[in-house]
């Protein structure tokens, strides 16, 4: 044994054998706190026997008949690898008719003339002694028969119509049906009611063999393969029985209790049969251990009560079925230590505002320490939502601002004593572009500037890089990088791409990007340019395993010079006729270096480039294979995410083609639970992207790993991943939900957040489940319809809009993690206040007469509390679409109906409508109606109207009119023209008799106009005689009054009435009582 160390070295190589140290090995490791002891460890030598001798007849078989070639090979530790080869050692081939099976034997579905041969030969290769046994050769000949006689499938192996097939849980599960028959027969394979797993189920042996991998008791069932030609099929059912050796459910776990604590140690394992659970402690059974009055064994669990120190021992879990055993040790540690905290003095944190802070407070001690947080030297104790409390000790402000910089005290206690331990907080103000670059459009050969001013915390320093397509600048002096900008010179078009500034500090980082856009410079005499021509003599030279050299000769550039040249490759094994880019290089290099990957028939192609675009590909060159080794790389996008409560799925991103650098690719899937000291669970699966691990516990961290490994050996070690088991349904309820209501349509809710620990995954957040119950005003319940809110995160409040007033509510909260949400909590009831009322669902106005009018309305389809009454304002509307003076009346809240009298006839009014509640008025109603107008009168006036309207004499009059106007405009015309003034205008002048209205040049307007048929007196200080004749010192274009007395009406129809009206009564005016009528222009329109 190893000096200071477990490690026990059996060393054969100075003498001995190993049959000698062949048995069952276990470690024990004691000292004065208990034993630990491993797992059992078997030693067996490795044996490689020679081949028995025995007499090989040679083999005479006719034509199409079946044949198995025995191969037989000798029982070896651990057994041989089988192989076929002749004498050339060349592997013999194989197809649908000739195949090796599970045991090595060769079998022939048919043979044929071409199997004659006198070296087939059987090789065991023994890897572990790494020697290689052949049998004797074989001789084979065939008999050709004509014709040759077809035959329907018989099965070679297994024999019988059904078998029975025993497999391990995790194992892989093969099954083999090789068939004879003429022609050669087909295989499938089915699964009696269900179906192959997928994912799982790979064919092999040209579909003779069914693989499926990590089988579990689920692949339990009855396999089916059928053999076909065109002459029939047989089959076989092969019963396959899952069997599992014990695999954890629960492993136990180290405890540390202080003296008088209580605790228990829970082991619990899985299998088939049922594993049987056996405690040991300190390496001894726990029958025949020390009794310690502190422990009770009840089956899978061992509980401690009032532990004391003696209590102290390393506790081994035993469950075994007649596959296997597990072995875990668990140690029971009874201390009693005051706090220590490990988070070393005075630590600063630095971190940007409005991001979260994490201050570290890890401790040891028992009994388990309790941990409070202080800010500044006196300060309180820090509590509420603005802090998370871990319960690794760790303080959490997941929006530290400037105020939160400061000393941060962290208090450990238990019963036997408390320390404290200072850390520092510094909030840096975030680091901000404040202008940034823009999109620029330059001509070749300018000269463009992109500007990126920053403003950054002062205590940190930036550091600015500028990117090009994401990529390095060129190394081109042409690009000028200042403080601020990023100056390009003398432009050309490969300057085209998207350029980004990045600004860095110690915290935090910023980016802002924009386009350069490179055009044409304005057109000079062209010259004919074009795509170069491609490249050609491709020549390979100093081979190497990883490197090879390619030259070429470049094509004609077409005047356009050669930028670069592009190399592809081809690999003619994984992936022919697939090109892929390989390099590139400048325009005036026709030799690259490349480097090469393993296993891989390169052959390579080159493309020429200019500013006009690219050649078309060169001819390929010759092919050259490279050798196999190691893979390179590892699976990348390694995860673990649990899509069970009870399972970790473990997934990747397979190597790609090249890639795997040699045959054989497989993964090592490693994996164990995080943060304890476990052995890496291992197993190692054919070329896939997934492996499910069963039997985790729920949402627990681990630590996953996947190797690549082909047939020459591992890839380097991989990098440690972080993944989780499947997630559950959470366990508990949010409590201490609280309502505030802020106004009638708007409410705050709170909640206590629930543990973590009952999460039971990645806490995604909060659902607010809530609904009416009733209104308050109606009491009548409706279908329920509830609403959701969610709330992302960790949070503990949130708003409920688009309550309606004056209603009766429930409202029940929920955690929501990936699985799904948890219980509900409690319903909550709470009541909105009133509101203003919506309008009144109708307004209907009914029954007009010559003065009322019925009005009959709905109440509002949403009250909104209480209503205490409504309001109706009116109005009339003239003709004119002018408002009267407007009226408002309040109802009673339980009326429905109402008639307006003393209303004017033949008027249109115009009504609001609307309802209140003690909060206000709701929104309002309108509408429109007219009253009854006096039958007699508009009888009389309509038939007058149409009487005159129809009368000759009135519209020969009209034209008169009309004629008369246009001839005095002519004459106004001329007369302003020659600058005189014409006889009218000069008498007007000399009377200026203020009651006399001439023709407005602007508007159109007339003086006022008499009908005679009115036989009224005329209007004082008229200038028209009663027998209607004109006088000499009268204006030509002043007309007498038409009518008296206020503007026309229209009917009912629409058609005008007024003007025509005899019994219109005279209203006042002021001044010289003058009044003005409509002219017979507007009156003329009337009738139009």
């Amino acid at each position: 044994m190893k000096p200071n160390s477990g490690t026990l070295v059996i060393n054969i190589m100075n003498g001995g054998k190993a049959e000698a140290y062949e048995g069952i090995y276990q470690c024990t490791a004691r000292n004065e706190r208990g034993a630990a002891i491993s797992n059992n460890i078997v030693i067996r030598p490795s044996r490689s026997p020679l081949w028995t001798k025995e007499k090989l007849e040679p083999n005479q078989v006719r034509e199409g008949d079946s044949l198995v070639l025995h191969c037989r090979p000798p029982v070896g530790l651990p057994p041989p690898i089988i192989f076929w080869m002749d004498n050339a050692f060349q592997r013999l081939p194989q197809s649908e008719r000739v195949s090796q099976g599970l045991n090595g034997d060769l079998y022939f579905s048919n043979v044929q003339p071409e199997d004659t041969r006198e070296d087939y030969i059987c090789y065991a290769r023994f890897n572990h002694t790494q020697t290689i046994q052949q049998k004797q050769p074989i001789s084979v000949k065939v008999l050709s028969t004509k014709p040759v006689t077809e035959r329907q499938p018989v099965l070679l192996t297994p024999t019988g119509s059904t078998s029975n097939k025993v497999e391990l849980r995790g194992n892989v599960l093969l099954l083999e049906c090789i068939a004879a028959g003429l022609p050669t027969p087909v295989i499938r394979w089915i699964k009696e009611g269900g179906e192959l797993p997928a994912n799982r189920t790979f064919f092999e042996n040209f579909k003779k063999t069914l693989k499926i991998i990590d089988v579990s008791e689920a692949d339990s069932g009855n396999y089916k393969c059928i053999a076909r030609n065109i002459l029939g099929s047989t089959h076989h059912v092969i019963s396959v029985t899952v069997k599992a050796a014990p695999y954890w459910i629960t492993a136990p776990r180290n405890l540390v209790l202080s003296p008088g604590e209580d605790g228990m140690l829970i082991c619990r394992a899985n299998g088939n049969p049922k594993p049987h659970i056996s405690w040991l402690t300190n390496g001894v059974p726990i029958a025949i251990a020390p009794e310690d009055p502190s422990r009770k064994v009840d089956g899978d669990t061992i509980i401690f009560s009032d532990v004391q120190e003696r209590s102290s021992a390393v506790y081994q879990c035993n469950a075994s079925n007649e596959y296997g055993y597990l072995l875990a040790n668990a140690f029971v540690n009874v201390l009693a230590e005051p706090p220590r905290i490990l988070t070393p003095a005075s630590k600063l944190y630095q971190v940007i505002a409005n991001t979260p802070a994490l201050l570290d407070c890890a401790y040891f001690g028992s009994p388990k320490p309790e941990i409070e947080w202080f800010k500044g030297v006196k300060g309180s104790i820090l509590r509420g939502n603005e802090y998370v409390f871990h319960d690794n000790g760790t303080l959490e402000i997941p929006v530290a601002q400037k105020d939160s910089t400061g000393t941060y005290t962290c208090v450990a206690r238990n019963k036997l004593g408390k320390i404290q331990n200072e850390v520092q907080l510094e909030v840096k103000d975030p680091t901000m572009i404040i202008k940034q670059p823009e999109y620029k459009v330059i001509q070749r050969a300018g000269q463009v500037s992109f500007e990126c001013t920053i403003k950054h915390d002062p205590t940190l320093i930036p550091t600015v890089i500028w990117l090009k397509d994401n990529g390095e600048l060129p190394d081109d002096e042409r690009f000028l990088v200042g403080k601020d900008n990023l100056t390009i010179m003398n432009v050309t078009d490969k300057d085209d791409g998207t350029y980004t500034c990045i600004i860095n500090t110690t915290l935090d980082s910023v980016s802002a990007s924009a386009v350069l856009t490179v055009v044409a410079a304005p057109p000079t005499p062209a010259i004919i340019y074009a795509r170069p021509n491609p490249p050609f003599d491709l020549e390979l030279t100093g081979q190497l395993e990883r490197s090879i050299e390619l030259s070429w000769i470049p094509g004609d550039e077409n005047n356009s010079p050669i930028t670069n040249f592009v190399i592809e490759y081809e690999d003619g094994l994984h992936e022919p006729g697939v090109w892929h880019y390989q390099t590139e290089v400048p325009g005036t290099q026709t030799t690259v270096q490349l480097k090469l990957s393993p296993y891989v028939n390169y052959s390579f192609r080159v493309i020429a480039v200019n500013e006009i675009g690219r050649s078309q590909p060169s001819e390929p060159s010759e092919q050259y294979l490279t050798k196999a080794a190691n893979p390179d790389e590892n699976p990348s996008n390694v995860q673990g995410i649990g899509s069970e409560p009870d399972n970790l799925v473990i997934t990747w991103e397979s190597l790609k083609g090249f890639q795997s650098n040699g045959p054989g690719l497989q993964y090592k899937v490693s994996w164990r639970q995080k943060d304890f000291d476990d052995e890496w669970t291992s197993v190692i699966v054919a070329n896939v992207s997934k492996y499910i691990v069963s039997g985790t516990p729920t949402f627990v961290p681990y630590e996953i790993k996947v190797q690549a490994l082909n047939d020459l050996g591992y890839a380097p070690e991989p990098s440690e991943v972080i993944g989780h088991s499947g997630e559950d349904l959470p366990m508990v309820a949010p409590s201490n939900v609280q309502v505030h209501v802020l106004n009638s349509t708007l409410a705050k809710v709170h909640w206590d957040p629930v543990p973590l620990k009952t999460v039971r995954g990645h806490l995604q957040g909060y659902k607010v489940y809530y609904w009416k119950v009733q209104s308050l005003s109606r009491r009548s319940r409706r279908h329920v319809e509830k609403k959701i809110l969610t709330f992302r995160g960790n949070k503990t409040f949130g708003m409920l809009p688009g309550l309606e007033p004056y209603s009766s509510y429930k409202l029940n909260v929920r955690v929501v993690n990936g699985k799904g949400e948890g219980p509900a909590s409690p319903d909550k009831v709470f009541k909105t206040p009133e509101g203003v009322p919506s309008s009144p669902s109708f307004l209907k106005i009914t029954n007009p007469t010559l003065d009322s009018l019925t009005l009959e309305w709905g109440s509002p389809t949403h009250p909104n509390g209480v209503l205490t009454s409504y309001i109706l304002k009116f109005q009339p509307i003239n003709n004119t679409h002018e408002l009267g003076p407007l009226v408002e009346i309040r109802i009673p809240a339980n009326e429905s109906s109402l008639i307006l009298k003393n209303l004017n006839y033949s008027t249109r009014y115009k009504f609001y409508f609307n309802a209140q509640t003690s909060v206000g008025s709701g929104s309002q109603i309108t509408e429109e109606a007219v009253t009854i107008m006096d039958e007699g009168a508009g009888k009389a006036m309509a038939s007058r109207q149409v009487d005159i309207a129809t009368q000759g004499w009135f519209i020969g009059l009209m034209c008169a009119v009309a004629l008369l106007i246009l001839i005095l405009l002519i004459v106004c015309f001329i007369r302003r023209n020659k600058g005189g003034k014409y006889p009218v205008k000069e008498k007007e002048d000399a009377h200026a008799d203020p009651e006399i209205q001439p023709m407005k040049e602007d508007d159109g307007t007339f003086g006022e106009y008499s009908d005679a048929e009115d036989h009224k007196p005329l209007k004082k200080g008229s200038r028209t005689p009663s027998d209607r004749t004109v006088k000499k010192e009268d204006s030509d274009d002043s007309l007498v009054d038409y009518g008296e007395g206020v503007n026309g009406q229209f009917n009912e129809d629409g058609s005008f009435i007024g003007q025509y009206s005899g019994k219109k009564e005279k209203e006042p005016v002021e001044g010289n009582e003058s009044s003005e009528a409509p002219s017979p222009v507007n009156a003329m329109n009337s009738f139009v």
